[in-house]
């Protein structure tokens, strides 16, 4: 049987992507996203707990979440989980668990009414926005 690797999220950017430009032309955005789960403990009190994501978007999905995800945004990200090593600045040996996005859909525009971030279009503030990743042809199941 085949494996699946599918992560599906909606929750709130916690900052603005950052986007590297790297060689051959690829971009590559780096954001925080924050989901919430309510439960209530042994006294009967409602308890928030947040759970932080990393998220990393590829090529022309990098380039349109430059442009248009700001903090607080609520988005659908849709992906797969990767984990990666890479050496720190002490030559130590670090792993990082992250969301490969694959499609991005904005939600909203802001976290509450007020917020510092501003629609992107009078079409994003009424309905949502998906964007996708396009498949690589080595990716394609021919």
């Amino acid at each position: 049987m085949a494996s699946v690797n599918k992560v599906i999220l909606v929750g709130h950017l916690g900052k603005d992507p950052e986007v590297r430009h790297l060689e051959g032309g690829n971009s590559v955005a780096n954001f925080t996203m924050a989901t919430n789960e309510y439960y209530k403990d042994k006294q009967g009190t409602r308890v928030e707990r947040t759970e932080w994501h990393n998220i990393a978007a590829w090529r022309n999905l990098a380039e349109l979440a430059e442009k248009y995800l700001r903090k607080g945004h609520q988005v659908y990200v849709e992906g797969r989980i990767r984990t990666r090593q890479y050496q720190d600045k002490d030559n130590q040996t670090r792993y990082i668990t992250e969301i490969i996005a694959e499609e991005i859909t904005m939600l909203s525009s802001g976290r509450a009414a007020g917020a510092e971030a501003q629609p992107v279009t009078a079409a994003a503030a009424e309905e949502p926005t998906t964007f996708r990743q396009e498949p690589e042809l080595n990716q394609l199941p021919f």
